[in-house]
């Protein structure tokens, strides 16, 4: 594998309303849009679409939604051998997205939660480049996290999102000391760092993080590496909805990576994949095929 991936495997519902409702508001529902999800799955996702050989790791519930999740998985050519059938519901994300592209999100995570770390392949990971890891709900999770990254020796990629928010860093800290690179938007760096993304990057970079980017919506991104610093601007497009724009940003990032980009050229990739992801509904069907990377990008 060049890519492993390692987190919650969910099937979104999303439901696209004319406002996010406060509370005691009434608002109407104008669609229904359901699909696999997951963000380390929609970043393993994006990457086997651009012909990355990847694989994944995680559970699904023995369901109609788990069998969907597995479809859609294996038809972009994901290896789906370690992804375990447990008996259960499967992960459940529900999303709201209102006619700006904003969204909310709750999540139910069925089998996700009785995932063990004695169900993970260590060889099956050490094989690939990277393991790309993003959160699940509970602290029972992030610790079995934490004790696999503990074993392991292949590169790391990591995508925290809101979940972890609720963690310290010295929580987190066994992880981001062993990241090559980790993904945050400027919401989630603020609650992380209590810090904008420049001095937010310094701090996860002086804790041992090789790279950091940081998404920042409208504005584009931020990258760096402690050596060189980028603030690289957006690809124009029209926003239906930001649903896996990060998750998308990565696989870009990643795929730039495993191609022997510079940080900057790796960001611009990002940029361009945020953009296909967020000109459709849900977080996977505005994936860029390969095609489109060698329109944009001819050297690749």
């Amino acid at each position: 594998m060049d890519v492993v991936g390692f987190g919650a495997l969910n099937y979104d519902k999303l439901y696209v309303v004319t406002k996010i409702a406060k509370a005691g508001e009434e608002v109407g529902v104008k669609g229904l849009r359901e699909s696999p999800g997951g963000s380390a799955a929609n970043t393993i996702f994006g990457l086997a679409r651009v012909g990355v050989k990847t694989g994944f790791i995680g559970a699904v519930g023995n369901d109609e939604e788990g069998d969907i999740i597995l479809r859609d998985l294996a038809n972009e050519d994901v290896d789906i051998n370690r992804i375990k059938v447990l008996k259960g519901n499967s992960g459940i994300a529900i999303g709201l997205v209102d006619d700006e592209g904003e969204r909310s999100l709750y999540i139910y995570p069925g089998v996700n939660d009785e995932f063990d770390v004695s169900d993970v392949d260590v060889e099956y990971i050490e094989g690939a480049k990277f393991l790309h890891m993003s959160s699940f709900v509970d602290r029972r999770q992030l610790e079995m996290q934490i004790s696999l990254i503990e074993r392991i020796k292949t590169g790391v990629s990591f995508n925290p999102g809101m979940s972890c928010s609720k963690f310290s860093l010295e929580i987190l800290q066994p992880i981001i000391e062993k990241s090559d690179v980790i993904f945050v938007n400027y919401e989630e760096m603020k609650a992380l760092t209590n810090s904008d993304y420049e001095e937010g990057s310094k701090l996860l970079l002086e804790m041992g993080a090789k790279t950091v980017a940081t998404t920042l919506g409208g504005r584009g991104c931020y990258v760096t590496n402690g050596k060189n610093a980028h603030l690289i601007s957006p690809r124009k497009t029209k926003v239906f909805d930001t649903t896996g724009a990060g998750d998308a940003f990565a696989a870009g990032f990643l795929y730039g990576l495993l191609g022997g980009e510079d940080i900057h050229n790796c960001g611009r990739i990002g940029n361009f994949f945020a953009a296909k992801c967020i000109s459709e509904y849900g977080a996977r069907k505005g994936l860029p095929h390969k095609r489109d990377l060698e329109t944009v990008f001819p050297n690749r």
